[in-house]
């Protein structure tokens, strides 16, 4: 008969199998992993924190890219810079102008300087070295709308721009872009002038026409464009930008008066008309779009000499695209793949 003070056997928890992977677990986790997937979009997850770290780099890289350095690295192969300004609303009309730029070769020339970081990330992501970002960040969200302050802030930038390249001792072409190139333009920048630009009137000039500055309309000044300006590196055309600095200082926008850049472009000309060496381009080459767009006449007679379109004299961004569809300016939807952007 055993002992009443004999021990009881002992269970040995530590030794005993733990069947956590049994099938009704991991039919749980399985179910568990599914919801999971399907709530991931929903839970404010960020792709970006998956690759953080890889991002991070990224951007860190973009945000400290300096204008001396991407001046260098797209003026590699030659002394002069394509410069375009943009902002993220802008970017169909980068990709329409960029396709035309590149049908010429010239696509390795431009630079994007890009007015907010959405801008600056999407074309370095694709096009690296392209694109820089000079602060401060202005916001986006009013500077599409002509006659806006935000527009005014966005184009009165520009000078100063331009200046900080020349003094790097390149050549820079400035162009909107909402423009397209149906020919290379440098041909006919010709002699060894300043500053050379386009006028702004849609009144037919002869073929033949001066190349001087215009002489002052009803307003007191000329009416060229500030869209699309070729400047050398020489004392003139830091002084003409300089000069158009001033004047938006001295002209800064008001509710009362709608400013934007091109008028204090034209007051700063006409003021320095004899320190500077100026040339206005050929209309025959380079018309405003109230000329090419509602002249047929004129553009049938000038068919062959047209270089670079301006789809001006007109407000919005879809009924410039309308317009440039019309007259089969639009490449963006069936060409992107000429872009360096590819399709966006």
């Amino acid at each position: 008969m055993p002992s009443i003070f004999q021990k009881k056997p002992t269970h040995n928890f530590s030794q005993k199998p733990l069947f956590i992977f049994t099938r009704t677990n991991l039919i749980l986790l399985f179910s568990l992993i599914i919801i999971l997937g399907f709530l991931y979009p929903y839970l404010g997850f960020s792709k970006v924190s998956i690759f953080s770290n890889t991002q991070l780099k990224f951007q860190s890289k973009w945000r400290n890219y300096s204008l001396e350095e991407a001046v260098k690295f797209v003026g590699k192969n030659g002394k002069t810079v394509i410069v375009c300004i943009v902002s993220e609303p802008y970017m169909l009309f980068l990709n329409n102008w960029l396709i035309s730029v590149s049908r010429q070769n010239h696509q390795n020339k431009v630079l994007v300087i890009a007015e907010d970081y959405n801008t600056l990330f999407k074309v370095n992501e694709r096009w690296p070295g392209h694109a820089v970002l000079i602060p401060p960040v202005l916001q986006a969200s009013s500077a599409h709308k002509f006659g806006s302050l935000g527009f005014f802030n966005f184009t009165a930038r520009r000078p100063q721009h331009l200046l900080n390249i020349l003094e790097l001792g390149y050549n820079v072409m400035y162009n909107d872009v909402d423009m397209v190139w149906l020919k290379d333009p440098f041909p006919s920048l010709e002699g060894n002038h300043d500053i050379y630009f386009m006028d702004d009137v849609a009144a037919v000039k002869p073929l033949n026409h001066s190349h001087d500055l215009p002489p002052p309309g009803k307003k007191g000044r000329p009416y060229v464009c500030s869209c699309m300006i070729f400047l050398r590196p020489t004392n003139g055309a830091k002084l003409a930008m300089r000069k158009w600095i001033e004047e938006l200082q001295e002209q800064p926008w008001t509710r009362a008066k709608k400013a934007n850049d091109q008028p204090a472009f034209n007051w700063a000309l006409m003021k320095n008309a004899d320190q500077v060496d100026m040339y206005l381009l050929p209309q025959s080459a380079f018309p405003t779009g109230g000329l090419y767009f509602k002249n047929k006449t004129w553009v049938r007679e000038t068919k062959g000499s047209h270089v670079i379109i301006h789809n001006n004299y007109i407000l919005g961004f879809e009924k410039k695209i309308k317009r440039f569809r019309d007259y089969g300016l639009w490449l963006a939807d069936d060409y992107y793949s000429e872009s360096p952007l590819g399709k966006l």
